[in-house]
């Protein structure tokens, strides 16, 4: 029995093709980044943050205990991208080179944290999405609360000044501009007048 050589069966000739037809032959790769999910996970904080009455009980993500650089770094990279990126004020501040640190972040959220946490009227609300921040809602008592407008007024932090903080006055209808407040000490000398509206 004769055993033939497949391969002395295929003809034997160079392969010829434009760039054009290879091209259509092969399917190009498509990676997609997983920047934006390693994001999210960054992000995320290890268990609720539902009951959390300050901002210090609300960093409980990878955000808010791995080293500074490689926080800011991944944040660099994921907004490189072009997607939308959901960050805390400090760290957008941090990035763009006005904050000199995380813990300087921090440390302008607990001064707010003591000054409104002792006044009647003012909560925290951490009920943000994952890496945005929490807010400070004033609602006076009951018996001063007859006409108040549908939105109370809230303290936000900010990284669109270096005060760190806005005030959304309350109102109802339109959002009515954010008034820039110059960090926890010009906050203490408006409180009277903020509880007033």
């Amino acid at each position: 029995m004769a055993v033939l050589d497949p391969d002395a069966l295929i003809e034997q000739r160079p392969i010829r093709a434009s760039l054009a037809e290879v091209s259509a032959l092969v399917r190009p790769i498509r990676v997609e980044p997983l920047l934006n999910l390693e994001w999210s996970r960054a992000v995320e904080p290890t268990g609720p943050i539902g009951a959390a009455r300050r901002p210090s009980q609300t960093r409980r993500a990878w955000i808010h205990r791995a080293p500074e650089s490689q926080v800011v770094s991944l944040f660099e990279a994921v907004r490189a991208t072009g997607a939308q990126v959901s960050a805390p004020w400090w760290l957008r501040a941090l990035a763009a080179g006005r904050l000199q640190s995380r813990m300087g972040g921090f440390a302008v959220e607990d001064q707010v944290s003591e000054l409104l946490d002792r006044r009647a009227g003012w909560a925290y609300m951490p009920w943000a999405g994952a890496g945005e921040d929490g807010y400070w809602e004033y609602v006076p008592p009951e018996e001063d609360a007859a006409d108040l407008p549908l939105m109370p007024t809230t303290v936000q932090f900010t990284d669109r000044h270096q005060g760190w903080l806005d005030v959304i006055v309350a109102h109802e209808g339109r959002l009515p501009e954010p008034m820039s407040i110059a960090g926890p000490t010009g906050l203490r000398a408006e409180l009277e007048l903020l509880e007033k509206r």
